[in-house]
């Protein structure tokens, strides 16, 4: 079997009396769409919050790339290979769609934030932004402000600035929130198209989706992790089905 590219190993956090993730233990391979389900308040973002660094368990570890990554800050864990879309669109709107993505590969070159002009002066940065919007269909919105962009194209671009890094893994807070069924099915293609280029969490509600994508699904209520598997043993799984798919078991 393919050695994990992220794994957990009993995560635990506590906000006061509250058992967020509740010795949660997860396996992502290299290439895979590992998704996480489950109602809302069942600890997702509050997981993901700690896989990107952002929150510190209070017990378990995190692997990474082969390391334990469980006390590396968040920009250690990026240039490591792991990147993150937000749940809520983070683009920067007053700016092109080129702008963004070329800020992005220039943070993630190392070069400096001086001036947005840096960006759009430089051309191999520009190559590489145009390149990016190109692979997630945004090509001919280069030009475009953010703001103008629909919201599933924000999300496309959000998309385009987490791969400026050209990451191992992409941790994606549902992506297609908010979205109609067109804008949603877009989304779906575009991941698609990505599969076994990259790993993937992918944290949505849209089941739809998930079953559509999904190598493996985890499913999380009240912190831990109940059952774990690929689509099909999801679907056959009864407690599942009934509190969550909303489906009656056979």
């Amino acid at each position: 079997m393919t050695e994990a590219l992220l794994s957990t190993q009993a995560l635990v956090k506590r906000f006061g009396g509250l058992l967020a993730t509740d010795n949660v233990s997860i396996e992502v391979r290299p290439g895979e769409i590992h998704a996480l389900i489950g109602p809302n308040g069942a600890g997702k973002t509050t997981l993901v919050g700690q896989l990107t660094g952002n929150l510190a368990p209070d017990s378990g570890t995190i692997r990474f790339a082969g390391r334990d990554v469980t006390r590396l800050p968040t920009h250690a864990r990026v240039r490591l290979g792991l990147a993150r879309s937000f749940q809520i669109t983070s683009v920067l709107r007053e700016f092109t769609a080129l702008d963004n993505v070329a800020l992005a590969v220039q943070a993630h070159r190392g070069h400096s934030f001086r001036f947005l002009a840096d960006a759009r002066a430089d051309t191999g940065l520009r190559e590489a932004a145009r390149d990016g919007l190109a692979a997630v269909g945004l090509g001919a919105r280069a030009d475009t402000l953010a703001s103008a962009l629909s919201h599933g194209e924000q999300r496309q671009l959000e998309i385009a600035m987490a791969l400026a890094g050209d990451p191992r893994m992409l941790l994606l807070d549902e992506p297609m929130a908010g979205m109609g069924a067109d804008e949603s099915q877009r989304m779906v293609e575009l991941l698609r198209g990505l599969k076994g280029r990259r790993a993937m969490l992918l944290i949505e509600h849209d089941m739809d989706a998930v079953f559509a994508l999904a190598d493996r699904i985890t499913v999380l209520v009240y912190g831990r992790a109940t059952a774990s598997g690929t689509p099909a043993e999801i679907r056959a799984h009864a407690e599942v089905r009934q509190a969550y798919l909303g489906e009656e078991a056979p």
